[in-house]
């Protein structure tokens, strides 16, 4: 596989070789998946948390809930096994924390805690994550080794 970028509300699965990456994650939260013995990974840039009303033929990778069924699906369809997915969380940062309130809830709190449960529901446990706070993040996601860079102008570059 070669390099691929996901866009929001898109995801994409690669075995072996090649780098996922998604850019400029703000409020949005990307869901890592990696099987390492298969070397099968996925990553969705989720958008919302929920849907506000559910349509048919909505994108699944828009929201948490139903972008990992989708993800696993993909992964387990190049060879991945469901009990040896790992997960890692990026994103979910608060862009404008200082005009909100101190109390308030963000999309990206939101978000964060959407996918996290949605891993456990589907029994996916989180390796690692790098989220909230208030600046952006890119990530780089290397299928051969499943590390996954996380970069950011405020915090340079974090290895997952």
């Amino acid at each position: 596989m070669s390099d691929k970028r996901v866009g929001i509300a898109e995801l994409a699965v690669g075995a072996g070789e090649g780098t996922l990456s998604t850019i400029a994650l703000g409020s949005c939260v990307a869901i890592v998946l990696y099987d390492a013995v298969a070397r099968v990974g996925g990553l969705a840039h989720v958008l919302l948390p929920e849907p506000e009303r559910p349509a048919n033929g909505d994108n699944p990778a828009r929201y948490p809930g139903t972008a990992l069924p989708a993800l696993v699906e993909r992964m387990t369809a190049l060879g991945a096994a469901r009990a040896r997915i790992g997960a890692r969380l990026v994103g979910g940062a608060s862009m404008f924390a200082a005009l909100l309130p101190k109390d308030a809830v963000t999309v990206g709190s939101r978000n964060v805690a959407a996918s996290r449960q949605a891993l456990a529901a589907a029994g996916i446990p989180l390796v690692a994550e790098d989220v909230g706070l208030d600046h952006g993040r890119s990530v780089y996601f290397h299928l051969a080794d499943g590390r996954v860079e996380v970069r950011s102008l405020a915090r340079g570059t974090r290895v997952l």
